[in-house]
């Protein structure tokens, strides 16, 4: 009867998953475990009184109510800390020091203002017992009166002298500038002879041994073959397995998992 109750306990604590004995470990894969996951564990509150974490020590709270409704406080008028009395008033009553304020200057209500120093410009009156020359002023001219019918000096108008057409005043000789003249000019030319500047300069090769001469143009192209050859890093000897022993090679793969999700991709039509 012993036997078969150790049986049964062993059997019950035995994981479905669990590896046999002598086997190698293997890693546990967190997709196999049905359990909830940590985000599904809520730890109560620290803050506050409701709810309050019963494992940690709760500090006492306060709370600010409103001031208490009483014949006792209400009857109290006096001022609080923000009332600060007026320091001209004393147990005695107010205080008799004098006191002044400073305010504009007063318009003299008299007529008459008596000038002051500044006023006077003794610079400007001539000094006493000297000789003063005669000052005049311009202004402009008054109008005419209705019984003077002479006209002013300036209703006069007198005759230009510039020129040669003033009939009563003698002026001096007047010159005019034109231009050359072509017909009976000094510089009219009768025989129509050539200048120096007409003839032309006779080339040195003319008279003289002529020189050889040379031109230059651009390089020729050589004929040849104008396909594409391949250069030293275009062959790859490695690579050949046609006359020498081919080693083995390996490649690196990915580890698959069950429960890896598969890769689904929407195909248009």
């Amino acid at each position: 009867m012993a036997e078969t109750t150790t049986k049964r306990k062993n059997s019950a604590k035995k994981s479905p998953y669990e590896e046999p004995a002598g086997s190698i470990k293997q890693p546990i894969i967190a997709a196999r475990e049905r359990g909830p996951g940590p985000g599904r564990y809520g730890l109560p509150s620290t803050c506050g009184f409701n709810k309050h974490d019963f494992s940690k020590h709760m500090k006492p709270a306060y709370s600010f109510g409103k001031k208490p409704e009483n014949e006792m406080y209400g009857q109290d008028c006096s001022p609080g800390p923000g009332h600060f009395p007026n320091p001209r008033y004393t147990r005695f009553g107010m205080d008799g020091t004098p006191a002044y304020s400073i305010l504009a200057r007063q318009k003299d209500p008299n007529t008459f203002v008596t000038p002051s120093p500044y006023a006077y410009s003794p610079e400007k009156v001539h000094p006493q017992g000297e000789r003063l020359a005669p000052k005049y002023s311009m202004r402009a001219r008054t109008r005419y009166r209705k019984g003077d019918q002479q006209p002013a000096a300036n209703k006069y108008s007198l005759p230009q002298l510039l020129g040669s057409r003033v009939p009563n005043k003698k002026s001096s000789p007047s010159y005019s500038m034109t231009g050359l003249p072509k017909v009976g000019g000094y510089l009219e030319d009768m025989a129509k002879a050539p200048g120096p500047g007409s003839h032309d300069a006779v080339h040195p090769d003319v008279t003289n041994c002529k020189k050889p001469l040379y031109s230059m143009l651009g390089r020729n192209t050589m004929p040849g073959d104008n396909t594409n050859k391949p250069g030293p890093g275009a062959h790859k000897p490695e690579t050949v397995t046609v006359n020498k022993r081919k080693y083995p090679s390996h490649s690196l793969g990915i580890r698959h998992s069950e429960f890896v999700v598969p890769l689904i991709v929407e195909v248009s039509e």
